[in-house]
């Protein structure tokens, strides 16, 4: 594992700029620590459609998960001027007030294909409604693995739906206790 300092000064999307640095870095990791303030927070809370937006001087007590080339998985908490903690999946909008420090740990060990590797076809299929939250959940846990995967028509019935190989598992509780039970590393990167 290699540690990276990231400095975010004021008005730099937190999002935004770690989805920037794991397409830099060419890289898998995850955040070790941070410490900042955002004058605004836009976080997805379990059950809400749209994202809950917070304003105010807002103090981030945690940023938790996974970033990779392909995109974020992170959870953040906060607390307002009234000492209330909020929390949620970090969307883009949360915006830096005075300045944000993070150690993101890279893991070396993990291939990214380059560019001119042969693409190959992707063994998750899923098909998505959008503004579903279940939905948008799906895709922030392919993505915060690495995972790659292939947007399909619907069949009848609820959505999210996900094939792997081929295979109907159901829509994203599945999709998790496969994660839960680490049967999803397999199809990680590729």
């Amino acid at each position: 594992m290699r540690a990276l300092p990231l400095h975010l000064e004021a008005g730099a999307d937190l999002r935004a700029s770690l989805e920037q640095l794991a397409r830099e870095q060419q890289a898998s990791g995850f955040v070790l620590s941070v410490v900042g303030n955002l004058r605004q927070a836009c976080f997805a809370c379990p059950g809400l459609d749209e994202p809950t937006r917070v304003q105010g001087e807002l103090e981030i007590i945690t940023l938790q998960g996974t970033l990779s080339p392909q995109g974020v998985h992170l959870h953040l908490s906060l607390s307002d001027p009234g000492c209330q903690v909020w929390g949620g999946h970090l969307e883009h909008g949360s915006v830096v007030l005075k300045g944000a420090d993070l150690l993101v740990g890279f893991l070396d060990q993990v291939s990214v294909p380059s560019p001119a590797a042969a693409p190959t076809a992707a063994r998750v299929q899923v098909a998505l409604r959008e503004g579903c939250a279940w939905s948008r959940r799906t895709e922030r846990l392919l993505q915060g693995l690495g995972i790659a995967y292939e947007l399909v028509a619907p069949a009848p019935g609820a959505l999210p739906q996900i094939w792997i190989d081929g295979h109907a598992i159901g829509g994203y509780p599945e999709l998790a206790a496969l994660q839960t039970r680490g049967d999803l590393q397999s199809l990680r990167h590729g």
